[in-house]
């Protein structure tokens, strides 16, 4: 080649310049082509992750059934209408894997999100593990907490108390639990269980069975009882008397504090727990107004006077009452004070209590003694 055709050569060569020029131009076309992309996509993903229609709040049922996977469920949810697009939906847990979906049933509406229905779906909210609060509170009679429970979960009250009383129920209970016993099917009970049920709040599946919710009231009473299983064990007085004595106590004592003679500040449970203890020593007749309230079905605020000499195993008033000691079940759900009081009384030597209309207890060693206490509230307009 001629130096001429070399030069000429050469000068068609594009300078440096001119194709860094270049590649930067076509690099700018690319990334923006690329940007473009993934914004569309991203819009494109948005869209499918939002929820079908806003506006939609009907639930659906939807059940998730054990072995199905992410892409399983994301099918199911789609045949189902509830999310935009499957195939993006399958993508994106290629970047966000959902190992923790749980089986059950849930209810999932058109206007959730899919990140909402993952959410869900990861949670424990199925229907079979959704949960509802229930507050007993303590002192009250058994039907009350019958009445509450199937209220509050939806049972018939009739079936809650056949369960309740079922022969077959109690042996279960009395198979499986240390502190109840066969004296829960004494015939002369009105209801079996009355007094084993622990007031507190509780938290319970909301679909449990009328015999998973009164296992849960029974079980935490076994809780509470626990720490004085030897102490129970080792006395003279079985738990189901001593449940009894704990419901009066309930019943009859303020929440309050009373002084001894010594000075000692006890609890008025105790003082109360002890003047029971004192009378049954001595087989003097309880005398407990509560019992006859129990005994006929009534509220405090009633009168009881046509039912005090009605004899059954409850009514401790009178001597034709025929109950000359404890009655012969408890009369309400003892809070867990009353049972200590119960088991752990004053030594005091006290044999009768009275309460003013604020609730303060006066106690008397006699008759005697008590007639005074009554007539100085009344002299002092404390008598209630």
């Amino acid at each position: 080649m001629s130096k001429l055709n070399i030069e000429d050569a050469l000068n068609k060569i594009p300078s440096t310049d001119t194709v860094e020029k270049k590649v930067m131009k076509f690099m700018t076309i690319v990334l923006v082509i690329a940007i473009f992309v993934i914004v569309i996509f991203c819009i494109v993903m948005a869209n499918a992750l939002m929820p079908v229609d806003r506006n939609d709040t009907n639930k659906v049922e939807f059940k998730v059934q054990a072995g199905w996977g992410s892409s399983k469920v994301v099918d199911e949810l789609y045949e189902k209408q509830l999310i935009k697009n499957d195939k993006l939906i399958k993508l994106y847990l290629k970047f966000n894997p959902q190992d923790n979906i749980k089986e059950g049933t849930y209810y999932i509406s058109k206007a959730m999100s899919v990140t909402d229905i993952l959410e869900m779906l990861s949670s424990n909210k199925s229907v079979e593990n959704e949960t509802i609060n229930i507050t007993l509170v303590e002192g009250k009679r058994f039907t009350s907490y019958m009445e509450q429970v199937s209220s509050t979960f939806g049972f018939n009250y009739d079936d809650v108390m056949k369960v309740a009383s079922s022969e077959e129920y109690l042996n279960k209970l009395i198979q499986k639990h240390w502190f109840i016993t066969d004296d829960i099917k004494n015939d002369k009970l009105y209801y079996p269980l009355e007094g084993y049920i622990f007031a507190d709040t509780y938290n319970i599946r909301k679909n449990a069975t009328i015999e998973e919710v009164l296992d849960t009231f029974i079980d935490e009473l076994g809780t509470k009882l626990a720490p004085y299983k030897d102490t129970i064990n080792g006395s003279s007085k079985s738990i189901h008397s001593l449940l009894t004595l704990a419901s009066m106590i309930e019943l009859e004592a303020g929440t309050g504090n009373f002084t001894l003679s010594n000075g000692l500040e006890v609890s008025e449970r105790k003082v109360v727990s002890s003047i029971f203890n004192n009378r049954l020593n001595q087989n003097m007749r309880l005398g407990s107004d509560v019992t006859t309230y129990y005994d006929a079905k009534r509220k405090m605020q009633d009168s009881i006077n046509d039912v005090l000499t009605i004899c059954n195993g409850y009514n401790t008033r009178e001597e034709a009452a025929c109950v000359s000691g404890l009655p012969v079940g408890p009369i309400c759900s003892p809070s867990l004070s009353s049972i200590e009081a119960a088991i752990n009384p004053a030594t005091t030597d006290y044999l009768y209590f009275v309460a003013d209309k604020d609730g303060k207890l006066y106690a008397a060693t006699d008759y005697n003694g008590h007639i005074n206490n009554i007539n100085y509230l009344k002299s002092h307009n404390l008598w209630n």
